[in-house]
């Protein structure tokens, strides 16, 4: 080189980047469509019911996130959910009632809620803006609830690019 010195200014400005998407829960999702245990798809026989849940293969919801959701809008008692949800409980890792995105909001809500921020205490944060993963937008609300009483200042965006979003 001529003698210049290339310095980073990024590397200098002690930022902290912090990416949401390290903090998703891994692991298979998986849905249990209830219209698929009723007859005909509309009428939930309880002998019927209880048989089909009791043949359920559980497998493929070890150590999944499932959803039990209901496609054919038929009125289910909220027994059949318990009977569900109870033969699913001893395999999988968390059952909600809902949709995938539901499931993505409560999975996401839980990681924020539980991961340990601390390594962020009196940093300037810079959260990633893009991320290959689908990241629901309440998750960025809860992070901005998580980390405002600990940082000293916290962006948004990427390095080159960002939006300050506030300074203690």
């Amino acid at each position: 080189m001529s003698g210049l010195d290339i310095k980073n200014k990024v590397a200098e400005s002690g930022l902290v980047n912090f990416d949401l998407s390290q903090i998703i829960p891994r692991g298979n999702r998986e849905g249990v469509d209830l219209k698929d245990f009723l007859f005909e798809g509309l009428i939930l026989k309880e002998k019927d019911f209880r048989e089909k849940v009791a043949a359920l293969d559980v497998t493929k919801y070890e150590n999944a996130f499932v959803y039990i959701f209901n496609s054919a809008e038929a009125i289910v008692p909220l027994w059949a959910y318990f009977l569900l949800t109870a033969k699913l409980t001893d395999v999988a890792k968390k059952i909600i009632f809902g949709s995938r995105e539901d499931l993505e909001v409560l999975l996401m809500h839980n990681a924020v809620h539980t991961h340990d921020f601390s390594e962020l205490t009196g940093k300037r944060v810079l959260v990633k803006g893009c991320s290959d993963e689908n990241i629901p937008e309440n998750a960025y609300i809860e992070l901005v609830e998580q980390l405002k009483p600990l940082v000293k200042s916290l962006m948004f965006g990427e390095a080159c690019s960002n939006v300050p979003i506030f300074k203690n």
